[in-house]
């Protein structure tokens, strides 16, 4: 089989010309649940937010998520005091499956604007768009990289019936697996046989599994059990620690596979994105130690710069500023706007 990349770098990071004069840079954070705007003043290193309603075409349809969109970054560049013109660069990161429709719609109102898959927002995010891999571990999962000479690699993101294996959904199905062959007594036991049905309010864990297929339960909500099961793993549960074991190694899975294709060597930084990664260590160190055994020079951790960050960042490198923005002060301007 002939393996291609599933995924590259948009256009503008290569055609663009450097604008020196580039001052105001927007970025946009688009999610199933919400969408974030924010408009970077590089001369006075300020930023201005907007916010908007859900802005994934899987979950609101294309129209929805474009109104979205566009509502929370014009609210931006009007914090801003700015006419949308004034941009030097525009980035959308966007969450879905395929955003090749959001991107339609998007040019269309702002011929200038740059719509990408929010992963490789999420790259941007870890890497301060330099060499180096995104691994996401949410309510799903995916992981991007980009090596030092521009090659592009994605592995994951098939979505929770043909992947997510690692996340937040996989966890929360593995962990009511679990509880059920406790249950049947095919499997060890497991204080996840208490905590599945208790978290989920239901009588029992058979119980719970009538409910799994007759309301069906959503995804956030299998995913939300992964802090449960954090805790059972915590206290000692053999059963909780060989999940995030097994999460480990498919994550670990991916993220060497995406080391592997995109050419990256050396010392470069694999930053762990998404709430799973709250899991601390118990998921962590694993992972670390199944990347490092086969990429020694991987830096593993997690990240601290919200989303919106890295889609200020692709926004800068598109026109060539990128050597203007130190990402711990982003991070802080970040966290600052948001808390205000």
């Amino acid at each position: 089989m002939e393996r291609t990349t599933l995924l590259e770098l948009p256009a503008a990071f290569s055609t663009s010309q450097p604008d020196s004069g580039a001052r105001w840079l927007l970025g946009v954070d688009g999610g199933a649940t919400k969408t974030l705007a924010a408009v970077l003043d590089l001369e006075d290193q300020s930023i201005h937010l907007g916010h908007g309603g859900p802005s994934n075409e899987d979950a609101v349809g294309a129209r929805a998520a474009v109104q979205a969109l566009l509502a929370a970054a014009d609210a931006a560049i009007e914090a801003a005091g700015i006419e949308p013109d004034a941009l030097g660069s525009a980035m959308l990161a966007v969450a879905g499956t395929d955003t090749d429709a959001i991107a339609s719609h998007v040019r269309k109102a702002r011929p200038s604007w740059t719509v990408v898959n929010d992963v490789i927002g999420a790259w941007a995010t870890a890497t301060g768009a330099s060499p180096g891999v995104a691994a996401i571990s949410g309510t799903g999962s995916n992981v991007f990289g980009v090596g030092a000479a521009g090659r592009s690699w994605r592995a994951g993101g098939w979505g929770h019936l043909l992947g997510d294996e690692g996340s937040g959904y996989w966890l929360g199905v593995q962990s009511i697996k679990a509880a059920l062959y406790d249950r049947e007594g095919s499997g060890p036991p497991t204080v996840l046989s208490d905590a599945v049905p208790r978290f989920f309010g239901a009588p029992s864990i058979e119980a719970l599994a009538s409910l799994v297929y007759s309301k069906p339960l959503s995804k956030g909500e299998i995913a939300a059990f992964g802090a449960e099961a954090a805790r059972a793993a915590d206290a000692g549960d053999a059963v909780a620690i060989g999940l995030y074991r097994r999460a480990a190694g498919e994550m670990a899975r991916q993220i060497l596979a995406v080391i592997d294709h995109s050419g990256l060597e050396g010392s470069f930084p694999v930053g762990l994105i998404g709430s799973a990664f709250k899991a601390g260590d118990v998921f962590v160190a694993p992972l670390s130690d199944l990347v490092h055994a086969s990429a020694p020079g991987a830096a593993v951790g997690t990240v601290e710069l919200a989303p919106v960050g890295g889609s200020l960042l692709l926004a800068a490198r598109a026109c060539g500023r990128s050597a203007g923005i130190d990402v711990e002060h982003l991070t802080r301007l970040i966290e600052s706007a948001q808390a205000g």
